[in-house]
């Protein structure tokens, strides 16, 4: 990729910031909700945490490639993701995803 990905990842960040929880946070690790990281730009991909069996599917259906382990805690599993026309729907699975309190637990 000959683009800067900074111009997509800003404005992925910029629609999820206007989410009506206004429970996403942007610093310099990534993307955050409830102060957990749930995406990062990773070179010219997303980072994101799904779930185990969301990013197994992906990966096997070669939309993303793992992130290697030791990056970051995932709640499920770290995928990268090459097109930035997936990254909004993607991003907003992973919010939702590491956003959700644990099962019984602030439900």
């Amino acid at each position: 990729m000959t683009d800067s990905p900074v111009p997509a990842f800003e404005l992925l960040a910029a629609g999820l910031l206007e989410d009506p929880d206004l429970d996403v946070t942007v610093t310099a690790t990534g993307l955050h909700v409830h102060g957990r990281l749930f995406a990062y730009l990773d070179g010219a991909e997303l980072a994101l945490d799904l779930p185990k069996e969301r990013a197994d599917d992906l990966v096997g259906r070669e939309v993303a490639s793992p992130v290697p382990a030791g990056r970051s805690e995932a709640k499920g599993a770290w995928v990268r993701i090459a097109d930035p026309e997936d990254w909004p729907e993607l991003a907003s699975e992973a919010h939702q995803f590491v956003g959700e309190p644990a099962v019984g637990r602030d439900s």
